[in-house]
Order: structure tokens, then C-alpha cells, then sequence
């Protein structure tokens, strides 16, 4: 392609919005009312699966050994959970450890409880690993694991807290999913009518090109490098007030609300901004394309 065939197409492409004016504002409006939600849904959904995995971190499921088990079967059993790749932490809880713990959540004066057994633990057979897993959805898998392996006397798990986290977050997954889908789909659709327009209103101008030896390529093109550059400005203009804004409102919920920010990190500017950019670009840009090329084939059978 000729470098002077190039720049008359790109003219052409912002005549043809200049043209319909009207419609290719409705059609760029659509387009960032439509990535301004998908970057709402986006950062909700990104922040609550962060705090899930936060929230799985701190379900443990513990594998209690035999009692009077040698300290060498303990730690093989230990290597044995350490290999699997899902594994995210594992800590070794004595009975003094395990003793303590039980004493800070049963008791206001925990100290003072501890005194009163003396000697005498109570769990002195209660020695375990204490598991986390970086996945909460193979918690089943692992349970199965441990108990196989030889030592173990109990595994305790939280099935249900489990399986809950595992269900909510599939549930925020294919919800968000449904929402940006039809919000693409009606972008489209106002897309394609705007070009739709402009090619009705330049159909004898088409049709003289055509009889003239235009080819397909050079008639339709214009009509995609309109729909490529709504797309392109109806995808930017959202991204740059939604990374204003998450910096806002970031601000003001950490300095605000410090028992929320104590118990749930949120995903910062840069790790959220460093995916959604690219992401809303394409879905912007792609969305025009797909809109102009869908139409032209259709419509420009002149």
C-alpha cells in the first residue's frame, strides 16, 4: 500500500465520524460507559480474589501424627507434604505450641491457665503440621494425600469454609464474565448501526468508486479505521479517569476505614493498572474492528 493511499483512507476514516457525528459520539459514548464498568468490575473482582487468597491462606488443615512417633517419621512425613507443588506454607506446632494456642482462644488469662496445668499437657499427643495451600479448591485432594502417608493418626480440614470461598469466587468469575460479554455485545451493535449509517449515506458515492475499479479494500477500509478509532478513544477516556480515581479512592479508604485495610490488602494501583491497560485497550479497539468489519461485509454489496 502506497503511503499517500494510507493517509487518504485515514481522512476518510475521520470524515466518515465527522460526518455522522451524532451517531459516532453515541457509539464512543457506548464504548466508555461500557470499559468504564468493565474497569469497576474489573478492579472489584481483582481485589475480592486477592482477598480470597488472603482468606484461603488462613484456612490450615492439620495432620496430626501417631502417637510416640519418631521424630525421623515426623520429618519424613513433613518432606513428604513439603513436596506438592500446592502447598503454600507448613509449620510444625508442638504440644507445648499446640497447648498454648488452645489456652489464648479458650481463655481471658492465658497465662494464668498455662500455669494451672503445670506439668501436665493435656496435648501432649496433639504434635502436627500445620498446612496451608496456595489453592483452597485442592484442599479434598490433599486431605486424601495425608492421610495415605504412613504416621498420620487424623487429618482436620474446614471442607465447608472451604468449598464456600471455592463456590463464591467461581460465582464473582462467571457473573463478571456475563456482564462485560453483553456490555461488548451492545457496543457492537451501536458500532455497526453508526457505520451502517455512513455507508447508506455514501452508497452512490461507493457504488461510482466501484464501477470506477475500486477495489473491496480500499472501499471498506475507511469504515474500519473509523470504527478502530472510536474504539481506540472510547477505551482511553475511561482508562485515564479509572486510574485517577482508584488512586483516589484508594487514598481515602486506607486513610479512612483502618479496620477494613487491617484484614484485607488491597491490589495497588501499578498491579491492577498493568493488566487493565492492555486489557481495555484491546477490548476497545477490538470491539470497533470487529463491529466495522461485520458491517462493511454485509452492507457494502453495492
Amino acid at each position: 500500500m502506497k503511503i499517500s493511499t494510507f493517509f487518504y483512507i485515514l481522512r476518510q476514516g475521520f470524515s466518515n465520524i465527522r460526518r455522522n457525528i451524532l451517531f459516532s459520539l453515541a457509539s464512543l459514548g457506548t464504548i466508555i460507559s461500557c470499559l468504564f464498568l468493565f474497569g469497576i468490575i474489573y478492579a472489584v473482582v481483582v481485589n475480592f480474589q486477592s482477598g480470597m487468597k488472603e482468606l484461603e491462606n488462613t484456612i490450615t488443615i492439620s495432620v496430626f501424627f501417631e502417637e510416640d512417633l519418631p521424630e525421623e517419621s515426623v520429618q519424613l512425613i513433613g518432606e513428604q507434604i513439603r513436596v506438592l507443588d500446592y502447598v503454600n506454607t507448613m509449620d510444625y506446632i508442638s504440644p507445648e505450641e499446640a497447648l498454648k494456642n488452645f489456652c489464648e482462644q479458650n481463655y481471658d488469662d492465658p497465662e494464668a491457665a498455662m500455669e494451672a496445668f503445670g506439668d501436665e499437657n493435656p496435648l501432649r499427643n496433639s504434635a502436627s503440621y500445620s498446612v496451608t495451600l496456595k489453592d483452597v479448591s485442592k484442599q479434598a485432594e490433599f486431605v486424601a494425600y495425608a492421610k495415605d502417608l504412613q504416621g498420620v493418626r487424623s487429618v482436620k480440614s474446614s471442607d465447608v469454609t472451604a468449598d464456600g470461598l471455592s463456590t463464591l469466587s467461581s460465582l464473582v468469575g462467571y457473573a463478571s464474565v456475563g456482564i462485560v460479554v453483553i456490555l461488548m455485545l451492545v457496543s457492537i451493535f451501536l458500532i455497526s448501526n453508526t457505520i451502517t449509517i455512513g455507508i447508506t449515506v455514501r452508497k452512490e458515492e461507493i457504488g461510482i468508486m466501484k464501477l470506477i475499479g475500486a477495489t473491496n479494500f480500499f472501499v471498506r477500509a475507511p469504515f474500519i479505521i473509523e470504527g478502530i478509532i472510536i474504539g481506540a478513544v472510547g477505551s482511553a477516556i475511561p482508562l485515564v479517569l479509572l486510574y485517577e480515581m482508584y488512586e483516589k479512592i484508594l487514598a481515602y479508604v486506607v486513610g479512612r476505614f483502618k479496620v477494613i485495610t487491617s484484614i484485607f490488602a488491597f491490589v495497588s494501583q501499578e498491579e491492577l493498572f498493568k493488566t487493565m491497560i492492555p486489557v481495555g485497550l484491546v477490548l476497545g479497539i477490538g470491539v470497533g474492528l470487529f463491529g466495522s468489519l461485520v458491517t462493511t461485509r454485509k452492507h457494502l454489496k453495492v
